[in-house]
């Protein structure tokens, strides 16, 4: 008993009294539960599903049309090296792709059917049951942000208005509508005449470019790892055919971009070798004739042959004159065509000069200005990306024009060289008959042109071939096709899951905050945590108010027998104490504050005492706040003895203040509910009352009464509120320390503990009232089914 409480946690949870608050709440968490899983299954049947829908291709890498053909390589049409994987998704995925494929697919105009919860959308085959066609310019409604309702009627006429519950005006199938994207008109669709129940419908136009957006978010591509050239294109979807066709047509719009830039950088070679073969081919018609003109002038038909050591000699440097001449020509053409070049074409590409860095160069160019191109489709060239490029094919032009006058000084010192050494040799040519002299030029300029000129036919032919030989840049391994016939969202068992598990979180989360919260006694097992050694001797139960507050003689209620396990251990604690058995065991009931039951407790504590043939004293020593008259009047006092006294009798307050009365004048027998017991009123509310009890009649009062009954029980006046009970608590046996469940907080009763510590109190001992039958110690059993209520269903 003189162990000191402590209110510190236990080393070892129990996890029995953890449960039970969640426990004690099942029919919360089933009913949480239920309607959880209820507004999953609303979720999944009303949320529009989605599916999977996947593609597969693969990036070809660019190589030669043929084995007996090399011009891909000398022309570099199919470029050489291999692919980055990552800059085909960027291309794949570009916003110029996506806004053709909008552009293409219509994606940009939404017709959805209108339901009483959700809208279904529609596409294609066989499409809404009506058309609609835009006046308007492609430019307004390719730009456009609007919607409007369309409301089937009947076979010849619909309702159009622009807002939902709006008003509507009545069209023919036919006529002009100005909608807010200009106008239009609106036909029936004979291949999907309207079904019954769906008469309303929605149509919306948004922007290309937002469209193009949102796909290019929406759309996966992804590799399956660094070395694989395979894509995989995923798209998820409401409806199948639509994901399917923009998957199938992006890929063809990839292919066809390749394509087209194929042709470009063809159609730009064989445009500069068409136009060099024509300069070329009126030189080789006036080498001709000159030919002819001068065998006929002459009248020759055969010219013997020089010796065979000027002939090499001056075939050999003849040769060598001839290719220097090419390589001449080529370049100053190619210079003439960067000179005459103001903007940034396409320039021909590897046409036979040695120098490969002015191929490499011109390749690198042609690449730039192919990008350039595709971005001026989708841009202006303001753009940082276009100035840029702007930049390096400007820097790209330098070098090569500079290459280019380096290459001709070159060829033209080279030509002057071998021309020089060709004069010596001719010199000894010229030896020789005038006539063989002059038909051997006149052969040998025959010879030259004719060279280039079948050089010039031969690049055209392999630039045509390189352009019918090209490929797509990819390859369809698989076609858009749906990954699953159920939808991947939403997932049934994952939403019920989900649903269910938030279902229970809500009453385990409301129960654990209101525990973290939870400063309060709740009953016996909770209050003897804190109080240590001290014992707390039962706890009451809470009761309505038509229930009856004093308990009868032999009641089996579960306050009754409360209150008798309240006895029983009361007894147990006061004999425990005493050497000896004897009479007049003076019993304080008191608590911190007002309204916690304490009166309650010490007027059934009386009743359950007397119901034991017990000679009991009731005595109200709260004479603040009396209310031993709510007990002890009315209809809970059947009759009255010959000692009774009105409310306006003398009682406590009188005795304290008057020196004459005694204790015989101020006792009041009782006959409630068929049990006899002596009561003390507290009297009149005295100005002074902490004044009164330490003026000595309180310790005779008790000494009086104290042989005279087996136990005096006091109704105290509440321990943090005055300082009355202080005031004499040193007369009490025992003080009965009323708690009540669900009010009295754990922390006020480190007071009455501290007393207990410093000697203050002695003899304590605990109450729990007004403890809810659940969270009774023993759930509430006490009755043993005697007097037992049955709660409603929907009580927990």
């Amino acid at each position: 008993m003189n162990k000191e409480p402590t209110n510190l946690p236990q080393e070892n949870p129990d996890y029995r009294e953890l449960l039970k608050p969640y426990l004690r709440s099942w029919k919360w968490f089933v009913v949480s539960g239920l309607i959880a899983l209820l507004f999953g299954y609303m979720y999944i049947r009303y949320a529009i599903p989605q599916y999977a829908v996947e593609a597969q291709i693969q990036i070809l890498e660019n190589t030669e049309g043929s084995s007996q053909i090399s011009v891909f390589e000398d022309l570099g049409i199919l470029g050489a090296g291999g692919i980055q994987i990552e800059d085909e998704i960027e291309i794949l995925k570009s916003r110029s792709n996506l806004i053709a494929l909008v552009k293409k697919l219509g994606l940009n105009i939404n017709i959805n059917a209108l339901g009483n919860i959700k809208s279904s959308a529609i596409y294609r085959d066989p499409g809404p049951p009506f058309n609609i066609n835009f006046l308007a310019p492609d430019s307004l409604v390719h730009n456009s942000r609007a919607s409007f309702f369309i409301t089937l009627s009947s076979d010849t006429s619909f309702e159009y208005s622009e807002n939902d519950n709006g008003p509507t005006t009545m069209y023919a199938y036919g006529k002009t509508i100005a909608s807010p994207v200009g106008d239009i008109i609106v036909t029936p669709n004979n291949l999907n005449p309207p079904k019954s129940g769906t008469n309303k419908y929605s149509v919306s136009v948004n922007p290309l470019s937002s469209v193009a957006a949102y796909y290019q978010n929406a759309l996966d591509i992804t590799v399956d790892n660094f070395r694989s050239k395979i894509l995989t294109i995923t798209l998820n979807d409401a409806i199948v055919p639509r994901a399917q066709d923009v998957i199938n047509t992006l890929i063809a719009i990839y292919n066809q971009n390749d394509i087209d830039d194929k042709k470009a950088l063809a159609d730009r070679t064989s445009e500069f070798i068409n136009d060099r073969i024509t300069k070329i081919s009126s030189n080789l018609t006036s080498a001709d004739e000159s030919a002819v003109e001068f065998k006929s002038n002459r009248g020759l038909t055969d010219i013997a042959t020089q010796t065979n050591l000027n002939l090499n000699l001056g075939a050999q440097n003849q040769q060598q004159l001839q290719d220097a001449a090419i390589q001449l020509d080529i370049a100053s053409s190619m210079k003439d065509i960067i000179d005459n070049d103001d903007g940034f074409e396409l320039l021909p590409s590897n046409i036979g000069l040695a120098d490969q860095s002015i191929a490499t160069t011109t390749q690198r160019y042609n690449e730039l200005a192919l990008e350039r191109k595709r971005l001026l489709e989708s841009s202006n060239d303001k753009n940082p990306i276009i100035v840029n490029l702007d930049q390096q094919l400007a820097g790209l032009k330098r070098s090569m024009r500079t290459s280019l006058n380096g290459m001709t000084n070159n060829l033209g010192l080279q030509v002057n060289d071998l021309s020089s050494r060709l004069s010596k040799i001719n010199s000894r040519i010229y030896s020789a008959p005038k006539n063989e002299q002059a038909l051997r030029d006149i052969s040998r300029q025959q010879e030259t042109t004719e060279s280039l000129y079948l050089y010039l036919l031969q690049k055209r032919e392999e630039a045509q071939i390189a352009f019918a030989s090209s490929a797509a840049k990819s390859n369809v391994v698989d076609g858009a096709y749906a990954v699953s016939d159920f939808p991947i969202s939403p997932k049934k068992k994952v939403v019920l899951l989900v649903s269910l598990l938030l279902g229970l979180l809500v009453p385990f989360s409301i129960i654990y905050v209101n525990s973290l919260m939870d400063n309060k006694v709740h009953n016996k097992v909770g209050l003897e945590k804190l109080t240590g050694d001290i014992p707390v001797l039962a706890e009451l139960p809470k009761i309505s108010k038509k229930e009856n507050k004093l308990v009868k003689l032999g009641e089996r209620t579960v306050l009754a027998e409360s209150l008798r396990i309240l006895r029983t251990n009361l007894d147990y604690v006061i004999k425990s104490k005493k050497k000896k058995a004897h009479r007049g065991n003076i019993i304080y009931v008191t608590s911190s504050v007002s309204g916690e039951g304490k009166t309650l407790v010490a007027s059934n504590l009386a009743m359950i005492f007397a119901n034991t043939d017990k000679k009991v004293l009731l005595i109200g020593a709260d004479i603040r706040n009396p209310k031993i008259y709510q007990f002890y009047s009315g209809k809970n006092v059947d009759k009255l003895g010959k000692a009774t006294r009105n409310k306006g009798d003398n009682g406590l307050t009188e005795y304290l203040v008057d020196q004459t009365l005694e204790s015989k004048d101020i006792i009041a027998t009782l006959l409630a509910h068929e049990q006899t017991v002596d009561v003390i009123y507290s009297g009149k509310i005295p100005p002074n009352p902490a004044e009164l009890l330490m003026n000595g009649r309180m310790k005779e009062l008790l000494d009086d009464v104290v042989d005279q009954y087996d136990y005096i029980i006091v109704d105290t006046a509440p321990l943090m509120v005055v300082t009355d009970t202080l005031l004499i608590s040193e007369f009490a046996h025992q003080i009965l320390y009323v708690t009540r469940a669900e009010v009295t907080e754990l922390k006020v009763l480190e007071y009455p503990l501290k007393l207990h510590k410093e000697g203050k109190l002695n003899g304590l001992s605990f109450v729990v009232n007004g403890v809810e039958d659940s969270k009774l110690g023993y759930g509430g059993k006490y009755g043993y089914g005697y007097g037992k209520t049955v709660k409603k269903w929907w009580k927990f």
